[in-house]
């Protein structure tokens, strides 16, 4: 007969999700137990855990000797990196990647037209009840139609945003780190994304980024952070913006310099930014970003939506079929790199 597959799970799913996990084969035993901590899980448990999907609880090599997988709730795990278990040799390691590429391309293409369309400042003539005068001048907007947008990252997220803007008949770049291999390997839900990589005019490899940006009317940042991505766009990078050039940034902080990105927004040289990440979250309440009248500013919310957990679950099912048949998982990450 052959032998269970040990599954655990640390994040409080809903019963209709177990199920439908459960329901993918009878060799899974999924043992639901939602923990914060390694020492929240027993240690029978641990010693038979064979495939994980965890958050933030990731167990001393020696806690789970025969575990061979983890998947991973989120795109990235940039937080977990340094966890010993990862660098179990033959471990295997899945994101999530995918699984927010809707509700984050939706944030992206909004935060593109809010700033085309200088919302930001209609929203200060709202809070003082005033009716501007020079309107022409104040509010004539950058449309996408006809706009170069730079995406920096062409993973899931950025496929998907390239989707979204061919509607707006908008010029759409991008970089990516094999730019010989423009489809798309990883986990894509139906009728999203490019996987072909045909919906692209012209990718750029990491070395061509300033070229890149020098064209683009909007960037939008939608990377993973690494440590080869830290400060990634820097003093020099955001030089070579045009003038009135706007910049969304939905990836992790760290990946745009804000110090050198405070005095471009300042003197008006970029138009405005839209960031949704920093460098450290909470943003201090004396962050000088917060009281910049051209910039937008979000909590960290680009990847929440009420259907995260069911396309988690539904991309986990389908990791585990494979698993179970042995074939190669999506989003199976290489730690060297970071992602």
């Amino acid at each position: 007969m052959t032998k269970p597959v040990e599954v655990l799970i640390t994040l409080p799913f809903p019963e209709a999700l177990i199920k439908q996990l459960s329901e993918v084969s009878p060799r899974l035993h999924i043992h639901a137990v939602v923990a914060r901590k390694v020492d929240e899980v027993t240690p029978e448990l641990w010693a038979q855990v064979e495939v994980l999907y965890t958050n933030r609880v990731f167990p001393s090599p020696e806690q789970a000797p025969r575990l061979a997988w983890i998947q991973a709730h989120w795109a990235g795990i940039d937080h977990a990196l340094e966890a010993p278990i990862l660098q179990r040799p033959g471990l295997i390691v899945t994101s999530l990647s995918g699984a927010s590429a809707p509700q984050m391309a939706e944030h992206a293409v909004m935060m593109l037209l809010a700033l085309g369309h200088h919302l930001p400042e209609a929203f200060q003539h709202l809070r003082r009840a005033e009716w501007p005068t020079g309107r022409w001048e104040l509010f004539s907007p950058t449309e996408l139609r006809g706009s170069t947008v730079g995406l920096v990252g062409y993973g899931s997220v950025g496929r998907q945003i390239s989707r979204l803007l061919r509607t707006f008949d908008a010029i759409v770049l991008a970089t990516k780190r094999d730019v010989m291999h423009p489809e798309d390997t990883g986990y894509t839900l139906e009728g999203m994304g490019d996987p072909a990589g045909d919906l692209v005019h012209r990718l750029y490899p990491p070395q061509a980024l300033r070229s890149m940006l020098k064209l683009c009317d909007f960037v939008v940042v939608c990377m993973p952070r690494t440590p080869a991505t830290l400060n990634l766009i820097g003093a020099e990078e955001l030089a070579v913006l045009k003038p009135g050039a706007c910049l969304v940034d939905i990836s992790r902080g760290g990946i745009v310099d804000h110090n050198a990105l405070l005095p471009l927004l300042r003197e008006r040289r970029l138009a405005g930014a839209a960031l949704d990440v920093f460098p450290i979250e909470p943003l201090s309440a004396d962050s000088p970003l917060w009281k910049l009248p051209n910039v937008i500013i979000t909590p960290h919310v680009a990847g929440f939506s009420v259907q995260y957990d069911q396309r988690a679950a539904d991309l986990f099912a389908e990791n585990l079929h494979r698993y179970l048949a042995g074939l190669p998982l999506y989003n199976r990450m290489q730690l060297d790199l970071g992602y």
